[in-house]
């Protein structure tokens, strides 16, 4: 069984915002390296609509980008990419696959059958899936940023405090941390 880590750019005062965090060649290669390691994505529709509206493009080259993105959008290509949602049902982005039915049910045999490992990179399905007790492991970029506004990390909350054991931190150049926690069992 691979292990669902939930990864994601925050701020110190914990906005998930995507335009909020540092955009540079040293974490995009952070997150290739986070990619490359993983056996699958795993987003929400809004998130994958995010993605989907961009990178496929940058992939193909129908858009100027750096090396280090252009890396990025083709290794995002070809990987795996699991959506949860309610709402839509088709997913035409190459390698995309809709995960519907239980949630705890779906997301459990997405892990067993990735050993490599699932990254999940949506903040409201991550709050479900913690609620759930599914997520084994948290990357976080903490970016030297404070936002003054949301979205913010479980906004919803969880019904109990998630203890974690810090297994690395990786300053950056630009002055973001690189954390990686595992849950405490």
């Amino acid at each position: 069984m691979g292990l669902l880590t939930f990864s994601l750019n925050v701020t110190l005062d914990g906005c998930v915002d995507h335009q909020e965090g540092i955009a540079d060649d040293e974490t995009h290669a952070l997150f290739t390296r986070l990619m490359d390691e993983g056996g699958a994505m795993l987003w929400g529709r809004v998130t994958y609509e995010m993605m989907e509206s961009y990178w496929p493009a940058v992939a193909r080259g129908d858009v100027e980008a750096p090396p280090a993105l252009r890396e990025w959008a083709v290794k995002l290509e070809a990987k795996p990419k699991y959506v949860v949602s309610s709402t839509r049902k088709d997913f035409p982005w190459t390698n995309s696959h809709h995960i519907a039915g239980d949630l705890r049910e779906s997301v459990q045999e997405l892990k067993d059958a990735t050993p490599a490992g699932v990254l999940l990179g949506s903040g409201k399905l991550a709050t479900a899936l913690d609620r759930l007790d599914l997520i084994d492991e948290y990357r976080m970029l903490v970016h030297p940023r404070i936002a003054g506004h949301g979205p913010t990390l479980h906004q919803g909350g969880l019904p109990v405090t998630r203890r974690l054991d810090l297994i690395s931190a990786e300053p950056l150049s630009n002055g973001a941390v690189s954390m990686h926690y595992r849950r405490a069992r």
